[in-house]
């Protein structure tokens, strides 16, 4: 029983709720029904804070958000992936049939079938995706799963190594697999911060915590590397993902829309409330809901991309940008409200 107290104590000392502050209102009506708490940071591009909301230092795990840092890692280790095979690695992918095909030519570029896949079976994330394959006679399998592309990369990173030990598929989810260490090294390295805690995501693979601040600091780094670090790994993610943004979410979802807005931008989401962008200048932003929803994340992401610098991207989709942002509240199936950024119009004059 003390054990437990103690582990219980320790783990509300490093509460990510501790420090939090609203991010986002959800107004109903004239009233405030509902309130988002979390942290949030954003980066001017010589890496100072422009805003900070709660604490930027807090430690979290990133999820799907770290994918971007994990593929870097990956093709530092030999992975022989470009164009929409790399944004697909980077992906949490709605599983249609475009998505599928690019996930199954990884795989067959690298001579494995999906039963090589470890990953969670799933259904796919989009509803008609989900649907047509259930109709075809399918059930959750690892391939129609999210982050397929990223499980399918780390298979044909293997393969660069065939002839080495320690590189087998079969364990290619090992946490001391040399694929794996290759992702932890990427992400201590970009984040500039230690893993001080290693588990497993949703998805079988292993997962890094970082803080939100690193997780910016990242993201700067690949998404300002075409002009500062041409030809690199992170030059190579980022024109991945900026050029194919339908295949690192789905044509509905907020990341896409988000990077089709702005031009060079580089964005992921991520489980449980987490969200990492950055302007083609370095200048960056992440944030964490607490209570990991994703009900609040087009609001403020929205809001956080015109403090980091979005509206004045050269070719910027105004419109669109103002779209994504814009959540409205349902009454009777008729807008009666929004989910509303608790610091829009905070940031540089």
């Amino acid at each position: 029983m003390d054990a437990a107290r103690a582990v219980a104590r320790e783990a509300a000392a490093t509460d990510v709720a501790s420090a939090a502050v609203p991010l986002a209102r959800v107004v109903r009506g004239e009233l405030v029904e509902s309130v988002h708490t979390g942290h949030l940071v954003v980066l001017a591009p010589d890496g100072s804070v422009r805003l900070a909301l709660g604490d930027p230092e807090v430690a979290i795990l990133a999820r799907s958000s770290l994918k971007p840092l994990q593929a870097v890692g990956m093709l530092r280790a030999g992975l022989d992936l470009d164009g929409p095979h790399l944004a697909l690695a980077c992906a949490s992918h709605d599983g249609t049939p475009e998505h599928l095909r690019v996930v199954r030519e990884t795989l067959l570029q690298a001579a494995f079938s999906e039963t090589a896949l470890a990953n969670t079976p799933d259904l796919p994330l989009d509803p008609e995706a989900a649907f047509a394959w259930r109709q075809d006679g399918h059930g959750p399998e690892p391939v129609t799963q999210n982050c397929s592309g990223k499980h399918a990369a780390m298979l044909a990173t293997c393969v660069a190594h065939t002839d080495e030990p320690g590189w087998e598929p079969d364990r290619y989810l090992d946490a001391e697999h040399p694929v794996q260490v290759a992702c932890r090294a990427a992400v201590e390295e970009l984040t500039g911060t230690p893993a001080w805690h290693v588990t497993v995501d949703g998805c079988g693979a292993p997962l890094f915590s970082t803080t939100l601040v690193g997780l910016a600091r990242a993201f700067a780094r690949v998404a300002s590397a075409p002009r500062t670090e041409p030809g690199t790994p992170l030059a190579r993610v980022a024109d991945a993902m900026s050029q194919h943004p339908e295949l690192v979410g789905g044509a509905a979802r907020d990341v896409t829309r988000a990077m089709r807005a702005v031009p060079g931008l580089v964005a992921k989401d991520g489980a449980d409330g987490v969200y990492a962008a950055a302007l083609p200048d370095g200048s960056a932003l992440a944030f964490k809901i607490t209570d990991g929803s994703g009900r609040p994340r087009p609001a403020v992401l929205a809001a956080a991309l015109r403090v980091a610098g979005a509206p004045d991207v050269p070719g910027v989709d105004l419109v669109a940008l103002d779209a994504l942002g814009t959540t409205p509240v349902l009454g009777h199936g008729e807008p009666v409200g929004a989910v509303v950024p608790a610091f829009e119009g905070e940031g540089p004059a």
